[in-house]
C-alpha cells in the first residue's frame, strides 16, 4: 500500500467526496470562479467522439501511463473532476478526494516541423471545419493526426504535471482522472486538442484551392470583359454622345 497517498488509508466514500465537491465548487462559484465540471456519467467508454476516443488511446498507448491511468477511470465516471479549465499548452483542474486537490498539466506546443508535415500531408483533403472537427475524415487523415510519434497528441516526454495532494507517483489518480477528464471535454470542444497543442487548426483546411478559383474566376471574367469591350471605345462613344 502506497502510504504517502491519503486517499488510500482515509477512505471517502463517493457521496461524500461528490458533497463535499459540490460544497467547495458552489462556494468558488460564488466568490466568481468560472467551475468547469465533468459531470458523471456511466457509460461504458469514457468518451465518444473520434477525437475524445482517439486521446484516451493515445495515452493508453505508453507504457509510462499503462499502470496509472486505470486509477482515474473511476474518478472521471464518478464526477469528481469538479473543474478542468484547458488553455493554451495548459490544463488546470480540482479532483476530489478525501480533499480537494489541485493540480495542473503542461503540454509543450507542437514542434512546428512536425506541424508542418502535418498540414503538407493534409492538404486538399479537409473541405471544412466541420468535418474536421466531427471527425469526418478520411482513414488516410486519421492515420496522420493520431501517429503515435508525429501525429496531434503529445508524447508522456511532452508532458510535466504537478498536483498537490500527498501521492508521490509520477502520476498520481487526480492527474489520470484530468487526463481523462480531458478526453472527455474533446467531445463536445474538440477544437481544445488544437489549443493545447498551441496550433491553429484551420490551417489544415483546403483553403488555397478555393482562393485559387476564386482568383482564376476573377481573373477569367476580368480578360472576358476586356476582350468584349474595349474601354477606351467606350469611354470615346460616351463622350461623343
Amino acid at each position: 500500500m502506497n502510504w504517502n497517498n491519503d486517499d488510500d488509508y482515509q477512505f471517502v466514500p463517493v457521496a461524500e467526496r461528490r458533497r463535499r465537491a459540490l460544497q467547495k465548487t458552489e462556494q468558488l462559484r460564488e466568490e466568481g470562479e468560472d467551475i468547469q465540471p465533468i459531470e458523471p456519467f456511466k457509460a461504458r467508454g469514457i468518451a465518444k467522439s473520434f477525437w475524445g476516443k482517439a486521446w484516451c488511446r493515445h495515452l493508453e498507448k505508453f507504457s509510462d501511463y499503462e499502470s496509472r491511468l486505470p486509477r482515474g477511470r473511476t474518478y472521471v465516471r464518478n464526477g469528481s473532476v469538479c473543474h478542468l479549465a484547458i488553455e493554451s499548452e495548459t490544463a488546470k483542474a480540482m479532483v476530489a478526494g478525501s480533499e480537494m486537490y489541485e493540480l495542473s498539466i503542461h503540454i509543450d506546443p507542437l514542434d512546428p516541423e512536425k506541424w508542418s508535415n502535418i498540414k503538407n500531408r493534409c492538404k486538399g483533403q479537409i473541405g471544412s471545419l466541420i468535418e474536421l472537427l466531427q471527425g469526418k475524415i478520411s482513414d488516410k487523415i486519421m492515420e496522420v493526426v493520431t501517429d503515435r510519434d508525429n501525429g496531434l497528441f503529445p508524447h508522456p516526454s511532452e508532458i510535466r504535471f504537478n498536483c498537490n495532494c500527498p501521492d508521490w507517483a509520477d502520476m498520481c489518480k487526480h492527474v489520470a482522472a484530468a487526463m481523462y477528464g480531458i478526453g472527455v471535454r474533446l467531445d463536445s470542444e474538440p477544437e481544445l486538442l488544437f489549443k493545447l497543442r498551441g496550433v491553429n487548426h484551420e490551417e489544415l483546411i483546403a483553403v488555397d484551392s478555393a482562393i485559387d478559383d476564386l482568383t482564376t474566376g476573377k481573373r477569367s471574367r476580368r480578360r472576358r470583359t476586356l476582350d468584349s469591350d474595349s474601354v477606351a471605345d467606350v469611354f470615346g462613344i460616351d463622350l461623343e454622345e
